[in-house]
């Protein structure tokens, strides 16, 4: 190689970037040491923008196109680089490419659960996740504010500030909301649209858009989706002896795991909820009948019966039973005559016949 071709080789004429990866957002031109040359062509594919930095400042932004660089085409230069009396000689500057594509599929998640009021549920504790979506929207603000001089920038390392950024918006959003839990769950695009317009501002600081943010699922504790369970059974059978009925079957069918012992549990609970409903004067199961007394007699020195009342008044008025007669019945300590235990029963019978 002879000196005039080092020479020329220390200065660069064709100046491009093609990205493969999917996460790099700025990447910076790689000089190595050498001059970029005057009149080197600048190569600008469609979801790009190339910044000029010259002395830590940026000198210009260049949207998609090719581009011839000399005073004509960029004439900022030649402030930059005194070229108004054409000296034309090669120049030291830095070239930043900005991807300008949409970031797609950064992940959101609330790390703790997020206490909130609900009209149905009183206090509840929500979790979320999802994705969202972003795009450079100001080179300049994005480079001063997040890139500063790292060369190759990539989506890593902002998307835990933005995550962080998004989780602190919703929090505040969702403990302004009154919208019943269980509605926000069927309007997850509803909501994530509502989320977009409200937390999009915060972005513009960081020169980012902020594009969309996706609700993927909104989850309740373990013990309150446990009494959504319950109650959409109790539903979908009807009735509560329905319910019981299906309970039952499911005890028996799953009954190594000890579904028995929750079923006689809840039978427990039903009984004392019964109660509970009579001490407040709802309907309750009436009351058992009372029973009605048995009698002993003594006749003939042997001891027959029970019998019942109505059994007992036939037996006096066919003069089977006398005043004289013994009689025991539950409560009496010894045997009384019947005319002391049943003396009321003896004035109707008639009198002797003539």
């Amino acid at each position: 190689m002879g000196l005039f071709d080092w020479i020329t080789g220390q200065f660069i004429d064709v100046i491009e970037w093609t990205d493969n990866s999917s996460n790099t957002m700025v990447y910076r031109f790689n000089r190595e040491g050498n001059e970029i040359k005057y009149g080197a062509k600048l190569t600008v594919r469609e979801s790009q923008l190339a910044v000029f930095v010259n002395e830590g400042v940026i000198a210009d932004i260049l949207t998609p196109g090719i581009y011839e660089l000399e005073t004509k085409n960029i004439p900022i230069l030649t402030d930059l680089q005194h070229w108004d009396h054409g000296f034309n000689s090669p120049f030291k500057a830095e070239v930043y490419f900005l991807n300008t594509k949409r970031f797609t599929d950064l992940k959101w998640g609330t790390k703790n659960p997020i206490v909130v009021r609900d009209p149905e549920f009183s206090m509840v504790r929500l979790r979320a996740f999802g994705t969202y979506e972003i795009r450079i929207d100001d080179a300049k603000t994005f480079l001063n504010e997040i890139v500063g001089t790292d060369g190759h920038f990539t989506t890593e390392e902002i998307e835990g500030q933005l995550t962080n950024l998004i989780l602190s918006k919703f929090a505040t959003l969702l403990g302004k909301d009154d919208t019943p839990v269980l509605d926000l769950a069927a309007n997850y695009e509803t909501f994530g649209n509502f989320l977009t317009e409200r937390i999009s501002p915060a972005f513009k600081a960081y020169g980012l858009e902020l594009t969309r943010i996706l609700v993927e699922n909104i989850s309740l504790p373990q013990e309150v989706e446990k009494a959504l369970d319950a109650r959409s059974s109790r539903e979908i059978t009807g009735n509560l002896n329905d319910h019981l009925k299906y309970q039952s079957g499911q005890a028996l069918g799953n009954s190594e795991n000890g579904a028995m012992g929750e079923m006689i549990g809840m039978g427990a609970g039903i009984a004392m909820g019964q109660q509970m409903a009579h001490s407040l004067g709802t309907d309750a199961p009436p009351p058992l009948p009372k029973q009605l007394p048995q009698y002993y007699i003594a006749r003939n020195g042997k001891q027959e019966g029970p019998f019942s009342l109505e059994q007992i008044q036939t037996y006096i008025n066919d003069s089977t039973i006398t005043k004289e007669t013994l009689v025991w019945t539950q409560g009496m300590s010894n045997w009384e005559s019947a005319q002391s235990v049943l003396g009321q029963h003896f004035t109707q019978t008639p009198p002797p016949l003539p």
